[in-house]
């Protein structure tokens, strides 16, 4: 497998997860929590990105926030995998999440902070393609901004749904920007008749 097919493997699977936190699909995540599992590897796979993505000083800046922004999501999804195994006991939730809130060594780099460095990461390697990809970098950036707004402020799945879709949409096509570059150079000098 390829690091672009990792690449796009890894952007499939964070799409898939985002699926289940809209609650678009049908709650069928017992005794699996499929929503975190899907998220977990997806951003894992979402590293690869590191490597397909011209190497530059401003890139290394973006590989390593990427890196520790993957490292928040592997944090957050062991915290949401121990909240999934309370199943219906709410108390023992809502000890933990008064627990987590209080712990401020927790609190902001797994919830708050880290987990929003995946999407600034992963704009910072879009950026480098401004001049040339102008819609897919606004595409990632916008997505990534939406994604947190619609997480922290609006609290809205469906919303955050479709802004998943723009920011992977965007990445999807920065990753095989070269393909369609060719191809509409192509299509420019042999017009089909």
């Amino acid at each position: 497998m390829t690091t672009k097919q990792l690449c796009l493997l890894g952007l499939l699977f964070f799409l898939i997860s985002y699926l289940f936190f809209s609650k678009v699909l049908p709650d069928f995540q017992l005794p699996i929590d499929f929503a975190h599992w899907f998220n977990l590897i997806g951003a894992c796979l979402l590293l690869s990105f590191n490597e397909v993505f011209p190497k530059n000083r401003f890139n290394y800046i973006a590989s390593i926030v990427t890196a520790l922004g993957v490292i928040a999501h592997v944090g957050l999804c062991t915290i949401d995998f121990i909240m999934f195994s309370f199943g219906n006991n709410d108390l023992a939730r809502e000890a933990l999440s008064i627990q987590i809130s209080n712990t401020p060594s927790i609190l902001y780099p797994f919830i708050i902070v880290g987990p929003s460095l995946l999407f600034i990461g992963l704009s910072l390697h879009a950026i480098n393609f401004i001049k040339t990809n102008t819609i897919s970098v606004l595409m990632v950036i916008f997505g990534s901004i939406t994604i947190g707004f619609s997480f922290f402020i609006l609290k809205n799945g469906v919303f955050m749904l479709l802004s998943c879709v723009v920011f992977t949409s965007g990445l999807g096509l920065l990753l095989y920007r070269n393909e369609i570059e060719i191809k509409t150079n192509k299509q420019k000098q042999f017009p089909k008749l």
